[in-house]
Formats: C-alpha cells, sequence, structure tokens
C-alpha cells in the first residue's frame, strides 16, 4: 500500500457505483492511500462541513480526480446530483474554477437568472485541524439591464455554489457598454466592494486573450464566422440581450409572428430568464418548453452558438477540430443496472450525452439508446455473452456500461462495434433498426427469436419484431398501435405462442419514401390479452369466457371500430342477427377444458418503452426512462456538428421531454380528436416519423428466449 503525502494529496469525486464502505455516487474524499489491487482508501466530507468522516474504500476507476479547489467549490455543492450534472458539463466547470475578480456570471437565483460580476471567493467553515477542508463559495454584485450595479447601499453580497452559476462571461467578450479598468467597472461610478477574503489569481484563460485581441475584434470576429451559417429548427444559437449577457438555446420555431413582417424565431433557453414565456407569444402558443425559457427575437439578432463554432479565416487551410476531451473509462467486470429514473437527468441530458453518431451510425446509435438506457426487462431476459473470444461481446458491454455510468458513448467505440459486425455495408451504408436488431440478437446476444407467432394452419414461426401489415381502409386516419397490431395480427390470421417479453413493432411505413398514415398515435399500454393463442379471453359484449371470434366485426363502427371482437355463444347469435353481421362467418376459439366459464380472465399487457422515429433518412429515439408519465427523453445523436464533414465531429444531445407525457396520457378518444398540427414540436415529431414502438412486458412470468 503506497501511502498518500501532504505534498501529492489527491482528491476525488465517486462518478459510478454501488455504495461502498461510506461511499456513494456525488461524494468527494481525500485519498490517504492506494492498494496494489487499485483501491482508493480515503477519508468522506459531508456536504454541510468540511471535516471528514471515516474513512472508506472505493476503486479507482469508479472515481474522477480533483484538484484541492476544485474539491472545495464541489462540497460547497449540498447536491449529489448537481456536483455530477456540474462534473458533465466540463467546459461551464473550467471557467467557474478560473473565475477571477469582476469576471461577468449569470447566476440562479430567487428572482430568476441574473447576470452579476464576481467579487469575492469566499471560505466556508473553521478549519479545526489539519484534515478540514474549506468549502469555497463566491460573492456575486448584481448588475441591473442598464448596466448598472443593483445595490443601492453597501450590504453583504449573496453568496452563490459552483453550481448555481449557469453561465460565464469573460470580459473580453462583454459588449462595449461595459469598459473594464483596474479591477473595476470604470463606467458604473461606484467604488470596489469591500473584500472579505480577495479572488486568487487562478490564471484565467480566458483572461489571457486580452494581451492578443480587444474588446472589438474578437466581437467583430465571432460574427464574421459565424454570420454566413444557416438557421433552422434544432440550431443551437446564441443572442445577445438588452443588458448585455449572451444567451445560449435552440431554435424550436420560425416563421411570421402576428403583427410582424420579418422572420422571426421561436428559441428555447438553456435556462429560465424572467420576462420569457413557455412558448407563447401573445395569445398564440408556437411551441411548448417550460415557463421562462422562450425566448422570440427576430431571425436576424441569431447567430450559431459560438461555444460549438469552429471559426477560420479565408485562406487558411482548416485543420482537423479537436474532439472535447472524453472522460477515461476502465471497464469493470460487473454490469452496470439500467440509469434509474432519479438520476436519469443529471446524467443524461445535454448536450455531448448519449452515443456519438458518425457516419450514418443513427440507425444503430438510436436503436442502442432505445435498448439499453433504461429498459429493466432486457437486462432481466439477455445478457451479454461474457466469452472474452468474442471481441463484439467486449465491445457491446463496454458501450451499455458506459452508457450507463457516464452518459456519453464516443464515437470511436460505436465504429468499432459497426466493424465488428463483420459486414461491410454496415460500415458504410445507413441500415434499417430491425436489420440491425436481428443482427444483435441474434449474432451477438446468441438469443432466440424474442416472438413466437403461429397462424391458424398450426405452423409456427419466430421473429425478433413484428411488422404491421394491412389495407388502410382498415383504418382511421390517425390509428393506435393497439388498432393496428390487432387489425394486422386478424387479417393474417396470426397469434403469439407465448407473452412475449418484450415486442418491437414495425409501424406500416418503408423508411422515409412512404408511410401509410400521416399520423400514428403510440399506445402506452399494449393489451395482447386477445393475441395470445390458445388463451382464455373473454367476451367482448358481457365479459363471459369467450368461443367465438369474428374478424368481419373488427371495422363495425357501432361497436368500437378497430378492436378485436369475441364472443360468448349468446352474444355471437345476438350481434350476428342483425341484418348487417349476418353474413359474417365467426370462427370457433380453442377454450381449455380445464377454464371455468365463470372465470376472470386476467388481462396480459405491456408497457411502451421506446419509439425509434425517421425523418429524411435520420434516426432518433424517444426512451421512457422511469414510471413517471412525464419521464420522457429525446435522443438525436447527431443533433449538431462541429466543424465540417472532413475534419468535424458530431454533436450528440439527449433533451427531457415532458410534454410528451402530457399528450399521450389523454384518454383514448381524446387523443382521436387531437390536432397534431397544433401539438408541440417534439410531440408532432414522433406522431409523424414514429418507426418503430418498443413495448416490454410488466408480467414477472413471461416466456425467457433461450441464450
Amino acid at each position: 500500500m503506497e501511502p498518500i503525502t501532504a505534498a501529492n494529496e489527491k482528491f476525488f469525486i465517486v462518478i459510478r457505483g454501488k455504495s461502498r464502505k461510506g461511499f456513494c455516487r456525488g461524494c468527494i474524499g481525500r485519498v490517504e492511500a492506494e492498494t496494489q489491487r487499485g483501491e482508493l482508501m480515503g477519508l468522506l466530507y459531508s456536504s454541510s462541513a468540511g471535516s471528514p468522516k471515516s474513512g472508506g474504500i472505493v476503486r479507482k476507476e469508479d472515481t474522477y480526480p480533483l484538484s484541492r479547489h476544485q474539491a472545495q467549490l464541489l462540497l460547497f455543492v449540498t447536491s449529489a446530483s448537481k456536483r455530477l450534472e456540474l462534473l458533465c458539463n466540463p467546459q461551464l466547470f473550467t471557467a467557474i474554477c478560473e473565475l477571477t475578480q469582476d469576471d461577468l456570471v449569470v447566476v440562479k437565483h430567487k428572482k430568476g437568472h441574473l447576470p452579476g460580476l464576481v467579487k469575492n471567493l469566499m471560505q466556508i467553515g473553521r478549519k479545526e485541524n489539519k484534515d478540514d477542508l474549506h468549502m469555497l463559495g463566491f460573492e456575486v454584485e448584481f448588475v441591473d439591464s442598464d448596466h448598472n450595479l443593483s445595490s443601492k447601499k453597501p450590504a453583504p453580497l449573496p453568496l452563490f455554489s459552483a453550481a448555481d452559476i449557469v453561465q460565464v462571461v469573460p470580459s473580453y467578450s462583454v459588449p462595449l457598454g461595459l469598459c473594464w479598468r483596474d479591477g473595476k467597472c470604470g463606467s458604473l461610478n461606484r467604488k470596489a466592494v469591500t473584500r472579505i477574503n480577495s479572488m486568487p489569481n487562478i490564471g484565467s484563460r480566458v483572461r489571457q486573450a486580452t494581451e492578443n485581441h480587444t474588446e472589438q475584434s474578437v466581437i467583430q470576429n465571432q460574427r464574421l464566422s459565424t454570420s454566413h451559417a444557416p438557421l433552422e429548427v434544432g440550431s443551437m444559437v446564441e443572442v445577445v440581450s438588452n443588458s448585455g449577457i449572451t444567451v445560449y438555446g435552440v431554435i424550436q420555431w420560425l416563421g411570421i409572428l402576428g403583427g410582424k413582417t420579418a422572420e422571426w424565431a421561436g428559441i428555447e433557453l438553456d435556462y429560465e430568464v424572467n420576462g420569457c414565456s413557455d412558448g407563447t407569444y401573445g395569445s398564440q402558443r408556437y411551441f411548448t418548453c417550460k415557463g421562462s425559457r422562450a425566448l422570440f427575437v427576430p431571425i436576424t439578432k441569431c447567430s450559431p452558438d459560438s461555444r460549438f463554432v469552429c471559426p477560420s479565416t479565408e485562406g487558411q487551410t482548416l485543420k482537423p477540430t479537436e474532439t472535447p476531451p472524453v472522460p477515461p473509462f476502465d471497464d469493470l467486470e460487473e454490469d452496470t443496472p439500467p440509469v434509474p429514473e432519479s438520476e436519469a437527468l443529471s446524467l443524461l441530458v445535454g448536450r455531448m450525452k448519449g452515443i456519438q453518431g458518425h457516419i450514418n451510425s443513427c440507425y444503430l446509435d438510436a436503436t442502442l439508446f432505445s435498448l439499453f438506457s433504461s429498459s429493466v426487462t432486457l437486462d432481466r431476459i439477455c445478457q451479454i455473452p461474457a466469452d472474452t473470444e468474442q471481441p463484439i461481446s467486449c465491445t457491446l458491454r463496454t458501450i451499455v456500461n458506459r452508457l450507463r455510468r457516464q452518459g456519453f458513448v464516443p464515437a470511436e467505440s460505436v465504429m468499432n462495434f459497426r466493424k465488428q459486425l463483420g459486414c461491410d455495408t454496415f460500415r458504410t451504408e445507413e441500415k434499417d433498426p430491425e436489420e440491425f436488431i436481428t443482427v444483435l440478437f441474434q449474432k451477438v446476444l446468441c438469443m432466440e427469436p424474442l416472438l413466437k407467432l403461429r397462424s391458424k394452419r398450426e405452423s409456427s414461426q419466430g421473429a425478433y419484431t413484428f411488422q404491421i401489415f394491412l389495407e388502410k381502409e382498415q383504418m382511421g386516419p390517425m390509428p393506435t398501435v393497439q388498432q393496428l397490431l390487432e387489425t394486422s395480427c386478424l387479417s393474417g390470421d396470426l397469434k403469439f405462442e407465448t407473452m412475449p417479453s418484450c415486442l418491437m413493432v414495425q409501424m406500416p411505413r418503408f423508411g422515409n419514401k412512404y408511410k401509410m398514415f400521416s399520423h400514428i398515435i403510440p399506445s402506452t399500454e399494449l393489451d395482447i390479452t386477445d393475441l395470445l393463442y390458445n388463451s382464455p379471453r373473454e367476451c367482448f359484449i358481457c365479459g363471459s369466457l369467450a368461443e367465438f371470434e369474428c374478424l368481419q366485426c373488427l371495422p363495425d363502427r357501432k361497436m368500437q371500430p378497430g378492436r378485436i371482437k369475441q364472443y360468448c355463444t349468446t352474444c355471437n347469435t345476438q350481434v350476428h342477427s342483425h341484418p348487417l353481421r349476418q353474413d359474417h362467418s365467426p370462427s370457433a376459439l380453442p377454450v381449455a377444458a380445464d377454464v371455468a366459464v365463470e372465470t376472470p380472465v386476467p388481462r396480459h399487457t405491456m408497457q411502451l418503452f421506446a419509439v425509434l422515429c425517421i425523418q429524411t433518412s435520420h434516426y432518433v429515439s424517444f426512451v421512457k426512462y422511469g414510471p413517471d408519465p412525464h419521464a420522457w427523453l429525446f435522443f438525436d445523436s447527431m443533433a449538431d456538428r462541429c466543424g465540417d464533414d472532413q475534419s468535424g465531429y458530431n454533436i450528440p444531445e439527449i433533451r427531457a421531454c415532458p410534454e410528451l407525457g402530457d399528450f399521450l396520457s389523454q384518454s383514448e378518444e381524446d387523443l382521436a380528436r387531437s390536432n397534431p398540427s397544433k401539438a408541440p414540436e417534439l410531440v408532432r415529431r414522433l406522431l409523424c416519423d414514429s418507426y418503430m414502438c418498443l413495448y416490454q412486458s410488466t408480467d414477472t412470468e413471461v416466456s425467457k428466449p433461450n441464450n
């Protein structure tokens, strides 16, 4: 065991793994010793004080190293999830660590998000022994919209933690209305606030840029480098507010506002800002987002997000764009469980999150994210083979574990996986998700087909996905997946031989070129009781044990069109005595001899956990990460790009999508009457572009495919 001396003291934060001897995810510790097995023995610091608790042991690969300064800043953040969320934004966290006096920041405040000047770095807590660690916070003096300090008289300045800072604005990029001289704001005509604890000279990189650039030249260069970039819905942009603060967001709507003549943009900001809306302008709703995040401005006021723009000048040769640093990853022997609902937002939501796309890999990225990020059922029914002689199994395990532990998988891992699949077309051309799913489950996971389908001819066939086949005339203009599945099974005379654990239903469309229905509603719950072969079913009319089934009754507008109709003997006679149904030919259902007529029929249901969508040859996915109806994520492996096609890289993004839960929680009648054109942008995308709906069984006793 190697002791750690004061000269080389090291701090860390636990980023993954189960709680072990005092250490849990998000806690901060100091290394006391390192074992030969690669474990760290250390002291654990509490969130409310700088005094350490008793020591513990944690695997080194489950930690992320911190400097003393970083540990002190994070220690003042009381929420473990907020610490990890800040750590997952390395650009912002680095800027916060390098803040110097009079840097301009935007902080979370009870009045909203406000701009202010960093005045002091404060030490919190008393150091009573050598092992104590001061927490660090920032005193911030607010600046109002007129570029004046908001304080009317000297008063104690509010104290903020690193997690309260949502944006750092380096002094060289501040608009010319604010002039910086000798650590004071020259135009504010106010004395500097008395320092309780002076800011240390940490060596901010952003201030070093002022040695070579004036404020005006930097701003002009930024505008020149971004002025010709096209802006469209989904583009990441920045806007300079009236107070001189640059705000960032994503364009969710473009068009002409009522009473305006020029084109305007509706932007969903990265954080809440006073005076902004939830997607409404006047009395009209243009898109939906969280309250105080929707900003409407002329499109001419928008510029591409400079944080993701690679500036270049004419006559210079473009150099390869340097990809952002990726946290190191050492795979463990044990597999990481799916991301729990309580940690999903902090771990997954944001830019450079999810699986990074590269060269038409979106079909694979969206499918892997849908299958393995949050689905508990898939972990129960399939295990990645632990055969060390199969590199492809190891590669898949690394992708899944990395996604669940770090929330990000770099493109190199996915490209290596595609190469190991052994098919040239998988490396160079875009494939369909169902082709990839078949290869994944059959060749990589070595699993038997997930579905066993039986026809009336008593023949059984296996499949990994279920393709909807039907005539358009059999359905209404906006069918549900429940209606599509039932109609397709009855039309093809198919039944599920056993209750599937996972059911992936392909919509009636062919890529991006043809789709049978302009809108399809994904059923959040799929009832397949009436689609199980040789399983008891209840009468559609009276609820007794069903003995007959009628395909011709399926579209009957007087009896819930699109739903399966099965009847007991009495109801079958009565229903088909109607003149319009006398030519029907109901078929007898097999009924087991030991099933009592009055026995209640158990229902077999499956829950929607993901939807793959395709638009203009590009696949994205919606994934449900927990039981809460609003627990939905939207994932795009190629949401944006930094650099050109030769030297750049894709920027994957995951967004929380609670509005999808609001929409799908409506009754079936309300959904059928809804107007998709007035739905929020992501909801419209789901309804218009759904390609495959993924369901998992809620039954504990389901048939487990043989491995």
